[in-house]
């Protein structure tokens, strides 16, 4: 099992800047992928940026340029520094591990809100 900690989130002006940060403390499986998903009101959860074990990483093509992960495979830690936020971005932002292929876990989910 693996438990992961989300911080960060909050409310901000367009063109602002927000960081979500997230821990799996404790676990002892190595994390294939660790990422960031959103799910804004009355849409599917949709991948946001994700970071491979080995260091590749992937946005989706709305964040490309304005968003960046980071991972810290020693600590089994993810961040998304998020910047020049449109208001499109409202969601709950959800940080994401995968085990393989097949084990897929969440964290507890973190509202993101960008409004003038």
């Amino acid at each position: 099992q693996v438990h992961l900690v989300e911080s960060g989130g909050g409310s901000v002006q367009p063109g602002g800047s927000l960081r979500l940060s997230c821990a799996a403390p404790g676990s002892i499986f190595s994390l294939d992928v660790m990422g960031w998903y959103r799910q804004a009101p009355g849409k599917q959860r949709e991948l946001v940026a994700a970071a491979l074990s080995g260091g590749s990483t992937n946005y989706a093509d709305s964040v490309r340029g304005r968003f960046t992960i980071s991972r810290t495979n020693a600590k089994n830690t993810v961040s998304l520094q998020m910047n020049s936020l449109k208001p499109e971005d409202t969601a709950v932002y959800y940080c994401h591990a995968r085990v393989g292929s097949s084990f897929n876990y969440w964290g507890q989910g973190s509202q993101v809100t960008v409004s003038s």
